[in-house]
């Protein structure tokens, strides 16, 4: 990853553009032509540096409902179980902690039938069957972007 690449991921994470070509718009903020942010952009999404680009949305206002899971992974399925939870588009968070409890993430679905079906999903195709469900008691915004 070079620094253009850090700089185009800066951006995606802050200073999205909302218009009709954002791509383009990215270029021009770091020298470089929009088929190029695209192309780098795919590579970095190959590479698993980026899971996905999209909005974020109150998402309580839309009726969905979210949980934030921990689970205790033996450190050899680490790897696997990260496979698993990453392929649900349910889940938009996943990351590992020094932690009893070692694999966390979270979900949104648009019911709580609909999230405990994901849950019930991700312990059938893990074998993980200790997942806890760390439901929010009380919301605080964070701005959640990490400098690169």
């Amino acid at each position: 990853m070079d620094e253009i690449d850090k700089k185009i991921l800066n951006l995606l994470q802050t200073d999205f553009p909302v218009e009709e070509e954002p791509f383009r718009r990215i270029g021009e903020q770091v020298g470089i032509s929009e088929d190029e942010v695209l192309q780098r952009v795919q590579t970095l999404k190959d590479e698993k540096i980026i899971r996905r680009i999209g909005a974020v949305f109150d998402l309580r206002r839309l009726g969905y409902v979210s949980t934030l899971c921990a689970a205790r992974v033996p450190e050899k399925d680490i790897d696997a179980v990260a496979r698993v939870v990453n392929d649900c588009p349910e889940v938009t968070h996943n990351y590992v902690r020094s932690h009893e409890y070692n694999v966390w993430f979270t979900v949104i679905a648009p019911s709580e039938e609909a999230l405990q079906e994901t849950i019930d999903r991700i312990k059938a195709k893990t074998g993980i069957d200790e997942i806890l469900d760390l439901r929010a008691t009380k919301t605080f915004k964070i701005n959640a972007s990490f400098e690169v």
